[in-house]
């Protein structure tokens, strides 16, 4: 009962807390073709740093809070090692959120899941991650030795899964 209240507040407080209108065009787009994203280094759920490895293939992006419900509601049903099996990586933005909300409830609802959730909580950080993409769909970028060679979006748990199973 605890997990659904604490995910219907989250979802709740990232609807009223969205960064549509987000001026970002001091912003220099991180997610172009032909630029790296090798030796990014997020926190993950638990406040344990993680560099992208070298052999990362591709990065899910969930910018919005319907993209990571998508995402995490997959991922649950899957190993725990599922992301890593495929040299995938997960990165959810939560920076929209404020900080009180995030440490009192998105941070903790986090925790739940096994696998790994790397977080994008500050905005200014985020903003380059952001810009020009489409924020309200999962956003695949797919890698070669940490250099960006493709850009996909994605709405459903089944594309997902075919995105990451995908040779």
């Amino acid at each position: 009962m605890f997990k659904i209240l604490s995910a219907a507040l989250i979802a709740l407080f990232l609807v009223a807390c969205s960064s549509k209108s987000e001026d970002l065009s001091h912003v220099n787009a991180k997610l172009v073709v032909g630029k790296s994203l090798a030796n990014l280094t997020f926190n993950d759920q638990f406040g344990k740093p993680h560099t992208l490895p070298s052999d990362t293939k591709k990065v899910i992006f969930a910018f919005s809070k319907d993209a990571a419900h998508t995402c995490n509601d997959f991922f649950v049903t899957q190993k725990p090692s599922y992301l890593s099996d495929y040299k995938t990586v997960f990165i959810a933005d939560v920076s929209a959120a404020p900080s009180f909300i995030r440490s009192m409830f998105i941070m903790p609802g986090l925790k739940d899941y096994r696998h790994i959730v790397l977080i994008l909580d500050n905005k200014a950080e985020a903003a380059p991650f952001r810009k020009d993409v489409n924020t309200e769909k999962i956003v695949v970028v797919y890698l070669d030795k940490g250099k960006i060679t493709a850009i996909k979006t994605l709405n459903t748990a089944k594309e997902l899964q075919a995105t990451i199973e995908a040779k």
